[in-house]
């Protein structure tokens, strides 16, 4: 397995996100190839992907690395870690989040912050395994579709 940042957008980049997305979350709605081009262009976030070299480099994961500065420094957030179905419980998801921990490291960031579902036991064990800690604090989320 391989993990590389994207840094343009193909037709197997835009098939990827279709295939993953869905096993991400059943409610969330499909990039398009613009929306994909906006995140991999964006000087705020960054797109790490895991390949199969056995299978011609397929994408077989992927992870965003938001990074942005705030007054009281640089700040990262790792969000929608997913890891093809048929890949999962083979270190794909550690190898991606490490991945994003140097280079969040690399951009001057202090700490990095996620948060994952309680219902997600794996993905919190992965993340309890690689030395994040949970924290106490309340996190708010105001729905603007609503």
């Amino acid at each position: 397995m391989e993990i590389t940042e994207l840094t343009h957008v193909t037709d197997e980049v835009v098939q990827a996100f279709e295939h993953l997305v869905p096993q991400l979350s059943s409610s969330a709605k499909i990039p398009t190839r613009e929306e994909i081009e906006d995140m991999v262009q964006s000087k705020s976030s960054i797109v790490l992907v895991a390949r199969d070299p056995d299978h011609g480099g397929r994408i077989i994961g992927s992870l965003t690395l938001a990074v942005f500065r705030i007054p009281t420094g640089v700040r990262a957030w790792i969000e929608d870690v997913v890891v093809d179905n048929t890949y999962r419980g083979r270190g794909i998801g550690e190898a991606l989040t490490r991945a994003a921990l140097e280079r969040a490291r690399q951009e001057g960031a202090r700490t990095v912050d996620l948060t994952s579902r309680p219902t997600r036991e794996a993905a919190n064990r992965l993340y309890q395994r690689v030395g994040f800690k949970l924290r106490q604090t309340n996190l708010y989320r105001y729905d603007l579709e609503n």
